[in-house]
Order: structure tokens, then sequence, then C-alpha cells
């Protein structure tokens, strides 16, 4: 096994505290919420309805089940801020239990299983195993994910940006034989989608708990001039030695993998740039798509988010229409809040290109690694290891049918904060340590391409001069979303 030469961040590190005591409550505070209102209505409707006789025990078990989930979430705040030891996963069927325990008992030794204590991506992923465990355990909540409903909802508040990429890629369609025959225009258009894909992680719901919906369309701005202008936060910036290195591929059939971030406007993007990687560029035959298999960092991608994006894309209702400002119901009389375009070329480019995706997946040009129509909590060996604790260096050792997968490869490219912790250990390398060498024996197995805008304190692959500038100009560069790093690494 690897051992890295440095220490994991912990929340003695001002981000991991803040995480604890501040962002932790409040996604628990979310599902506290959100489980109380389901409770609350399906009461109201036992009372109200014509229910039979077992609907009503249904509906009661239901509602007990989840005030018995509420009470646990409750005590779990209340232990979290008084950075009490961190409990056991109980033994409810699901994978990795034996892994979490494992791992809290060596804490335990070395003094460091507390909620101050442990080390802050352990911590983390424990967090989200152990609230499945609180539903996974009950017969009527099961299957529910908790922030289905807050993905759902910041997906509806992205029709604006949504539109404008369905317009480019119908623009793209246009001028398809062309592009497909000139090299230099595919690369410049490579990095536009690079870019696209790297911001669009900007909606991490599990970090930005208090922006609104016009905070998050203003994050979500995609034209060129928004592009270019952000081009000076990539800090380390690979684009060209990655286009460099799907032109050189031989092979007529190359998959391209995705090991995905979050659900809503960040997978519509990752699609996008599947589209664009298949449709548009002669180097890549086919995309595999890698999901969470349980609700997990609040926003990642689950089967069943995968499965209901195109089917929400190609709804006439799904976005809301423009709403005029200023509560006047007749638009035209004041001013019309900017939504999504409802003009309906629009709406016609957007049903396009989503008709050509939903064609993907049936001819298996795009695919998910596990079933569609996998449930929440199922074992699946191609999917179970990125819900464990482990660094990705782990991965051929207690991962064997994934990594030889990827091993397969042409480009395997890793979404979003999460996975670049996960790729680096979460330790603290300095910010000189190149990024081959921060994912130890990874480096080399397959060709690696971290999208990642910077949200957690681990940084590495950049010179130490950047980040004292950084630093002294009072920046939150390694935590505050508005820095990234586009890192490459090829096979040997």
């Amino acid at each position: 096994m690897f051992e890295p030469p440095y220490p994991p961040y912990d929340p003695k590190d001002k981000s991991g505290y803040e995480t604890v005591v501040k962002r932790w409550p409040v996604i628990l505070t979310g599902i506290i919420d959100t489980i109380y209102r389901i409770d609350h209505h399906l009461g109201v409707s036992l009372e109200t309805s014509d229910a039979t006789s077992e609907d009503v025990t249904k509906g009661q078990e239901k509602i007990a089940e989840g005030k018995g989930i509420i009470e646990k979430i409750g005590k779990l705040k209340y232990e979290m801020a008084r950075d009490r030891p961190l409990e056991p996963i109980p033994d409810d069927g699901e994978a990795f239990i034996d892994v979490y325990n494992a791992e809290l008992k060596r804490l335990e030794q070395d003094k460091n299983h507390t909620w101050f204590t442990a080390p802050w991506l352990f911590a983390e992923c424990y967090l989200y195993r152990l609230l499945r465990s609180y539903f996974c355990q009950t017969t009527h909540w099961c299957t529910f994910d908790p922030f289905s409903f807050q993905k759902e909802e910041t997906f509806r508040s992205s029709g604006k940006a949504i539109y404008q990429l369905a317009k480019m890629m119908h623009e793209l369609q246009v001028d398809k034989q062309e592009l497909i025959g000139d090299s230099e225009k595919l690369g410049v258009l490579f990095k536009e989608m690079i870019q696209m894909c790297l911001w669009g992680n900007a909606t991490d719901l599990s970090l930005l708990t208090h922006l609104s919906h016009d905070d998050i369309a203003h994050l979500q701005t995609v034209g060129k001039e928004a592009q270019q202008a952000r081009k000076e936060f990539i800090l380390k910036d690979d684009q060209d030695n990655v286009w460099s290195h799907l032109t050189s591929l031989q092979d007529n059939d190359v998959t391209v993998d995705f090991v995905l971030d979050n659900a809503g406007f960040e997978l519509f993007t990752d699609f996008v740039f599947a589209d664009f990687l298949v449709t548009y560029t002669p180097h890549v035959s086919r995309v595999v798509f890698h999901p969470k298999l349980i609700p997990w960092f609040v926003s990642d991608v689950t089967p069943a988010d995968f499965s209901s994006t195109i089917p929400n894309l190609l709804s006439d209702t799904f976005f809301p229409p423009p709403k005029p400002v200023g509560g006047t119901e007749t638009p035209g009389v004041d001013e019309v809040k900017a939504l999504p375009p409802s003009r309906p070329e629009e709406h016609e480019y957007l049903r396009n290109m989503v008709t050509r995706w939903q064609s993907y997946i049936d001819s298996g040009v795009f695919s998910l690694s596990v079933p569609l129509d996998t449930p929440l909590g199922a074992p699946n060996s191609k999917a179970d290891f990125w819900t464990s604790s482990r660094p990705y260096w782990d991965l051929k050792e207690k991962a064997p049918l994934v990594f030889n997968g990827l091993s397969k490869s042409g480009l395997v490219i890793f979404k979003g904060d999460l996975n670049y912790r996960k790729l680096t250990g979460d330790i603290k390398w300095p910010v000189s340590t190149p990024f081959e060498t921060a994912i130890g024996p990874l480096a080399g197995s397959f060709p690696i391409l971290s999208l990642r805008t910077n949200k957690a304190d681990v940084v590495v692959g950049i010179s130490q001069e950047i980040a004292d500038k950084l630093d002294v100009a009072g920046e939150k560069w390694r935590v505050n979303g508005k820095y990234a790093l586009v890192s490459f690494v090829p096979r040997t």
C-alpha cells in the first residue's frame, strides 16, 4: 500500500473546521426539513383522502420511520458539535461497513476518531455513508434520496445556460463536416469544452449552501467572454497536452470514461462534452459514465439522476417559464426576468441535441457503468469503490474490476473537487509537488484528466511563487471555487 510522506488535512486546518461546525450542520438540517415536510404532507393526506386501511397503515409506518430518521440525524448534529467520537456504522447490508469501521478503530488507537480530529476526507465520506445507513435500515425510506429535491430544483434554475449551450451545439452541427477535417479548429473547441466542463461544477450543492438561484446562474455563465476571463484563474493548465494525447490515439475504437461529480447542470455539461467528443471529433467512439450508488456529498450523480436527466430536458414543462419582475402577471407590462429563452428555435435546438443523446444511450455510444435502473444502495463491483473512503491510488488493489476497465480507456476524466481530493489522498502535499507524484501508483496506469475548481485545501502542480502571491493577496484561493486546475497525466 502506498504511504504518502505527509499527513492528511483535518479539521485543525481552518477549512476543515468550518466544514464541520458550519457546512455539515446546514446539510443535516436540510435533510431533517425535507423528511418533516414529507411526513407532514403524508399525514394530512391520510386524514383527508379516501385511503384504504392498508394505505393508512403503510402511511403511518412511513411517518414513524421518518420521525426515527429525524431523531438519529438530530443526535448526530448534537454529537458533531461537541466533538464526540464517530460511531461505528451498523451492519445494514450495504457496501464498505467493514472498511469504515476498521478505519475508525485505527483512528481510535491514534486518538483521532472524533469529529474535530479525524482526517477531513475520511470523516466526510463516513458522514454520507452513515446517513445512508439511517435510510437503508427502514422499509419505506430505503430508496429515498434526501437530496433529490435540491438537485432537481437547482437543475430547473439552469435553463438559461442550458439553452445557451444547446444553441452553441446547434451551430457546431451546421459546420460539422468542415470541423471534422480541421484539427486546429477542433483543438480550439476542445479547450472551450474543457472550460465549460470545468466551471460546470460551480453548482456543488454540498459547498454552496447559501447561494440563491441568481447566484448559481451567474456561476454558470458559459459564453466565450466569460471563459476567456476565467482562463487566468486556471492555475495549472494541461489543456494542450490533453488534446495532443487525444489526437495521437491510433485506435479506431477509443473509449473515454467520465468519473462523474454533480447531477443537474454539471452532468448536462458532461453530456455536452461527451457529445462533442463522439459527434464532432474522429478520436472517440464511445463514452462511459461512472455514478455513485448512494446519495453522496449532496449533489453527486446517482443512476436515478442520470436516468432522469434526458426525460427532464425533453419535457415541455421542466424549466419554468419567464416571470415578470415586480409581481405583474402579464408579460410585457413589467420587465421580464430572463430564465430559459422562450424562442421556439432554441427549444428545438435543445430537443434535437438531447434526442441525439438518447439515441447514443440506446445504441451504447453513451453508457452508464452500471444498469440504468440500479436502485440506491444496490451493490455493484463496477461502482462501489467510488463511495468508499479510500484514495484512488488503492484502486488497483481494492477495486480490480474498475481498474481493469479504466486501464483500457483512451482517457479517464475525473470531475470535480472530491475526485481531486481522492486522487491526491487529501494530503498536505507542498503545492509544487507534481500531480503525477501526488496520485501515487495510479500515475501512468491510464491517461488521467482531472477537472477541478478549488474548494478544498489540497493543491499540487503549481509553483510556490504563485501560491505565495495569492496568499499575500488574501485570496482564499484554495477553497473559494474561483480558481481551478486542469491536470493531465498520460499512460506510461
